[in-house]
């Protein structure tokens, strides 16, 4: 008996198991083309995911940045460096966030 990831949710169960234990999807009565299709689903959600990250990480970095030369602060002052800390924050982020998309775009 062999484990195999679940094509709905993608974690473990038994090859001899005719359903998922975690998320009720019928492997054992599954066409190749539906598990096909639940890997792509499943492929597509976690690209979505990444895609609102990055986006999250933008705004993070547009506030920051915006903050940190409208906002009128100092470069002394406590409000500036926060407002560089968020700023280099967010485009590490959406840099990371870009390079674990192009990894999820080359596995499928």
């Amino acid at each position: 008996m062999a484990l195999i990831d679940c094509p709905a949710c993608g974690k473990k169960i038994s090859d001899k198991a005719q359903l998922c234990s975690h998320c009720n999807f019928a492997v054992g009565s599954a066409s190749s083309e539906d598990i096909a299709r639940k890997t792509a689903l499943s492929k597509y959600l976690q690209a979505q995911k990444i895609q609102n990250q990055s986006m999250v990480a933008m705004l993070l970095f547009v506030g920051g940045f915006g903050f940190m030369y409208w906002g009128d602060a100092d470069q002394e002052d406590w409000q500036f460096k926060i407002a560089f800390a968020l700023s280099v924050l967010g485009f590490v982020w959406y840099i990371v966030n870009r390079v674990r998309l192009i990894f999820v775009k080359k596995s499928s």
